[in-house]
């Protein structure tokens, strides 16, 4: 039984030291005690753990816009984040944890601005049919998180342009998002403000546990613990590099022939490379030559074909057509 109640606000916005921050306060979750965490993020995509970055996010378009992509411990579907969005998560042992009570403490601070949300399945909370919450799961060694988003202000033209990706040609055997629609809390009571929805969340965190919440401070927090476990999130490796292999296929028919290019991708970095086409140009089967073994990323791709092409002697107008097909269908 949950004996001690505690929360923790964060002011920072990078999403880097704050799902490291929520990691080791998961690690620091002892028997008696429930951690409800309150964070936010700037324009930044975090994707599942099981997810392919590139199948589920528009990345160049992102990163271009000075937005981060980051890679999360637990399940579920791709979100966008930005100031308008609040994130909470509640973390305990495992038998401490209670996803019934946890999901009531969201309803009830919702319930605070005369506003009826419902759960919808396991995972989201909506009004009106509408998507202003969704949730995810993670269980490591007896402790447990469970966090969210509540949309209050987010932008949803960055929401679709970053996470409506077209990508049908890309065969991943990642988990994929499942797409709903998003609603913001002011759309239903322009009285709501991150701030104040932060409040009515620890108050309402303690009428669902029957005590008076304690705050926690930055003196408490594993700050050389959190250093490490940022350096992680930060990292190229866990974001991009993770294990989930796929294929990405690019085509189209040219004046000078049929043209096909399979990349077979494993752990971020290419694995295999396949060239078919009708051309009269012998030369075009040797183009991938330069792109096994780096990374899946457009512009490393796109400067190994050019000189991939240029040391095979793959014809000028062959070279042309197929960097601007890849520059079309990547990303």
């Amino acid at each position: 039984m949950t004996e001690r109640i505690v929360y923790l606000e964060t002011d920072s916005t990078d999403p880097y030291d704050n799902l490291a921050l929520e990691e080791a306060l998961l690690e620091e979750a002892a028997p008696g005690k429930c951690i409800l965490y309150l964070w936010q993020n700037q324009n930044t995509v975090v994707i599942g753990r099981n997810q392919n970055c590139w199948k589920e996010c528009a990345v160049e378009e992102l990163e271009q816009s000075g937005g981060h992509l980051a890679r999360r411990l637990s399940g579920g579907g791709a979100v966008y984040h930005d100031l308008g969005n609040l994130n909470f998560t509640f973390l305990a042992s495992k038998e401490d944890y209670h996803l019934g009570k946890q999901m009531e403490v969201i309803q009830r601070a919702v319930r605070a601005f005369g506003l009826n949300a419902q759960k919808n399945g396991r995972n989201d909370l909506t009004l009106d049919g509408k998507k202003f919450s969704g949730n995810a799961f993670y269980e490591a060694k007896g402790k447990c998180y469970h966090h969210g988003t509540i949309l209050i202000s987010a932008d949803k033209e960055k929401a679709a342009r970053f996470l409506n990706v077209d990508m049908q040609k890309l065969k991943s055997k990642g988990v994929e998002s499942v797409r709903s629609r998003i609603e913001n809390l002011q759309t239903y009571c322009r009285d709501v403000t991150v701030e104040n929805m932060k409040q009515s969340l620890i108050y309402a965190f303690s009428l669902i546990y029957g005590c008076c919440p304690q705050r926690m401070t930055q003196e408490e927090l594993p700050r050389r613990r959190i250093e490490e476990l940022e350096r992680k999130y930060r990292s190229w490796e866990w974001t991009y590099g993770r294990k989930i292999p796929f294929t990405h296929t690019f085509s189209r028919r040219f004046s000078w022939g049929d043209f096909e290019l399979q990349l077979q991708v494993e752990a971020g970095r290419i694995e295999n490379v396949n060239v078919f086409s009708d051309s009269l140009d012998s030369h075009i089967y040797r183009l991938g030559e330069n792109l096994r073994g780096i990374k899946y990323g457009k512009a490393e791709i796109l400067q190994a074909l050019e000189a991939g092409m240029e040391k095979a002697g793959v014809f000028q107008e062959c070279r042309r057509d197929i960097i601007g097909l890849l520059e079309a269908q990547m990303w």
